[in-house]
């Protein structure tokens, strides 16, 4: 076994702060309310410096690390399909596809969410609608990132809930490890 340092401490609290204002927002906050707005708010903020970060962030932060692309995706997925598993460390490229998923669906749901408050679109049925579907979509992209997590923790023997707390991954030293 071994340890690695991957998450820095801001790619740590942004992700866990995001879940926690999504759900607030989700779950606990009236629709209706000045909160949810202000929750709201704080979600396209924390989008906001995730953006940034990912620009000039630690390695593993960066955008660049972790592009998507499908020949790396289908990769993956052949990987999967035969039983393959590897360790990587940073984010795999299903995971990348989810990061920029759930990036893009918090950005949609704030920017209707703000269209709602304003006169030009209070009222406007569509805008709403779009909003209530991005949340139902926001749900199903976070119940197939945790699948995705678990199912990847175990076939690659890698802790990731862990290594989103502690910033460090330990990785088995009988796997393959790619970066």
């Amino acid at each position: 076994m071994k340890t690695v340092k991957v998450w820095d401490p801001l790619v740590r609290l942004f992700h866990w702060s995001l879940v926690s204002a999504f759900a607030a927002n989700a779950l606990l906050t009236d629709d209706e309310s000045k909160l949810h707005q202000w929750v709201g708010y704080a979600v396209i903020g924390l989008v906001a410096f995730r953006i940034l970060w990912g620009l000039i962030g630690t390695r593993h932060a960066r955008f660049s690390d972790f592009l998507p692309s499908i020949s790396g995706v289908m990769a993956q997925l052949s990987d999967m399909a035969h039983q393959r598993p590897h360790a990587r460390l940073g984010h795999t490229p299903l995971g990348a596809l989810m990061i920029y998923n759930l990036l893009l669906t918090m950005i949609g749901l704030g920017l209707t969410g703000w269209m709602m408050t304003t006169n030009a679109f209070w009222g406007v049925d569509w805008v709403e609608e779009l909003h209530e579907t991005l949340v139902t979509w926001a749900w199903l992209s976070v119940a197939a990132h945790v699948a995705g997590v678990v199912f990847e923790s175990v076939t690659s023997g890698v802790n990731l809930v862990g290594a989103m707390i502690s910033g460090r991954k330990i990785l088995p030293d009988e796997k393959e490890t790619t970066q």
